[in-house]
């Protein structure tokens, strides 16, 4: 799952401005807030549901990876880690990068 939201944090560090601001930071932030509440279900899954922060189109490409090297160090199953990579390789088709 890491090399797959590497991949998508360096696509999205290499796309212009304008594609970040089409859309491509918009799912990039939306896969990151996914990742971080699906480590907040396994960690706590009593809390109540925190939000990750929009920190910028620029900060997007950071927030992806911290949320998935969070989450992978929790995925018990090699179907968890699929059902990840499902979710990273289709946000970033969406994003277009």
């Amino acid at each position: 799952m890491t090399r797959a939201v590497d991949h998508f944090a360096d696509r999205l560090r290499a796309a212009p401005q304008s594609r970040l601001q089409r859309g491509a930071a918009a799912e990039a932030l939306a896969l990151a807030r996914q990742l971080a509440r699906w480590t907040q279900n396994i960690e706590e899954p009593a809390a109540e549901p925190r939000e990750m922060p929009d920190a910028g189109m620029f900060a997007a490409a950071d927030q992806i990876l911290v949320a998935a090297h969070d989450l992978a160090l929790l995925l018990e199953s090699e179907d968890q880690v699929t059902e990840a990579v499902e979710l990273v390789e289709e946000a970033r088709k969406k994003a277009g990068v």
